[in-house]
């Protein structure tokens, strides 16, 4: 969540890390608030029922200010201004829609001590979003500080091999006229832009599926998306179990979101090359995914591609009809659905030999559309808010 400070040793402390914001705030405040526990270009998941509107509750801890008594009367306040992108970078909000825009009371759990406060506040989905947050002194500005861009969207974990990363053809930019897809760089603890090359730790450096993907579902739902992508090339399921590298580092990106919409799973080849019977492909990924819901405290939707064909590896089509069975089997239990059947994209879907046949662009936009399309549709049926509206429609 979002932390709030300003002591210089915190500063040094976090900027290590890779997780500290800091932006000045135009106004008379004698200190610069530090904001960590959120970054430029990170999306929250958003939370949508029938009693709350359609985003996500942060909860922020404002700290390291100088109170000169114990008994200031300190208020604590926000405002979430638009941003807007131009060539990758945050255009600056005029002076005079700054002004329109007003401020808001924070509200307090009641956690006050002498040099901490911690407020919560409700974002509404949407972005990019400037947040400005000051701590008032009656009329005078005691602290202030700001962070941007920050969005409340669609959060997805990407898991699986080498479709799911870098070895396609062609290399995509986010085409959303705000840049409205960002993913997070675990090397760099940072987010941006998902443009190809995807971050991986696999070494692949082609084109990938998702920024076309993103524009698609930020398209949809009108809410930036962000991507963490965990994939591997060449990775069989047995490569994921718990107690294994793969498996933690699913774990540990999970844990930093906090939330997330759904795994998307997009792996099988590595299965069908080491022979993988349809039972055991059944029981790793129930183990997989039994044991990071563990770890993250809630159980999202994995949503499963069959993908388990590969042009220049091996002829398999029993081998691939084990994992493409093995998949409908899973899928008739929660939290298991179908994702796309990324197998149906033969012929001109398929790449050079330097990319040992995986998707050429066209293969990779259609490979997005298969992938949107399940989600969109997924989305729609999960929605709270349009189920009540379709049951209340004469």
């Amino acid at each position: 969540m979002f932390m709030f400070g300003i002591k210089s040793t915190l500063l040094r402390k976090f900027a290590g890390l890779g997780l500290v914001g800091i932006c000045a705030l135009n106004s008379t405040a004698s200190e610069s608030l530090e904001i960590t526990g959120v970054q430029p270009w990170e999306v929250v998941q958003r939370e949508r029922n029938q009693s709350q509107p359609d985003g996500a509750d942060i909860q922020i801890q404002c700290k390291g200010f100088s109170k000169q008594t114990t008994d200031e009367e300190l208020v604590w306040q926000y405002r979430i201004l638009d941003c807007h992108v131009l060539d990758e970078q945050v255009q600056p909000p005029s002076t005079s829609s700054s002004d329109r825009v007003p401020w808001s009371n924070s509200k307090s759990n009641h956690e006050t001590t002498k040099d901490q406060d911690t407020i919560r506040i409700r974002l509404n989905a949407g972005g990019w979003y400037r947040l400005e947050v000051r701590c008032m002194n009656q009329e005078t500005v005691m602290a202030a500080g700001a962070i941007e861009p920050i969005g409340v969207g669609e959060v997805f974990l990407v898991a699986g091999q080498s479709y799911a990363t870098n070895c396609n053809d062609e290399r995509f930019l986010v085409q959303d006229t705000n840049a409205r897809v960002s993913v997070f760089h675990p090397t760099t603890n940072s987010w941006a832009i998902a443009n190809d090359p995807q971050p991986a730790t696999d070494g692949s450096d082609g084109g990938s599926i998702w920024p076309p993907f993103g524009d698609a579902i930020a398209k949809e739902f009108g809410v930036p998306v962000g991507l963490v992508n965990v994939a591997v090339g060449a990775t069989s399921s047995h490569q994921w179990m718990p107690n294994g590298p793969l498996h933690q580092r699913l774990v540990d990106m999970g844990k930093s979101m906090k939330r997330f919409r759904a795994v998307l799973w997009q792996q099988g080849e590595s299965d069908v090359l080491s022979q993988t019977s349809r039972g055991q492909y059944v029981s790793n990924l129930k183990q997989i995914e039994k044991e990071a819901s563990r770890a993250w405290g809630f159980s999202p939707k994995w949503l499963l591609a069959k993908s388990t064909h590969h042009p220049t590896v091996y002829n398999n089509p029993e081998g691939e009809a084990q994992i493409r069975s093995a998949i409908d089997t899973l899928c008739q239990e929660e939290p298991f659905r179908h994702g796309p059947d990324t197998d149906s994209l033969q012929g001109e879907n398929r790449g050079g030999i330097q990319s040992r046949r995986h998707f050429s662009g066209i293969g990779q936009s259609r490979a997005a559309a298969l992938w949107s399309a399940v989600v969109v549709d997924w989305i729609g049926e999960e929605d709270p808010v349009r189920k009540k509206s379709e049951r209340t429609e004469p």
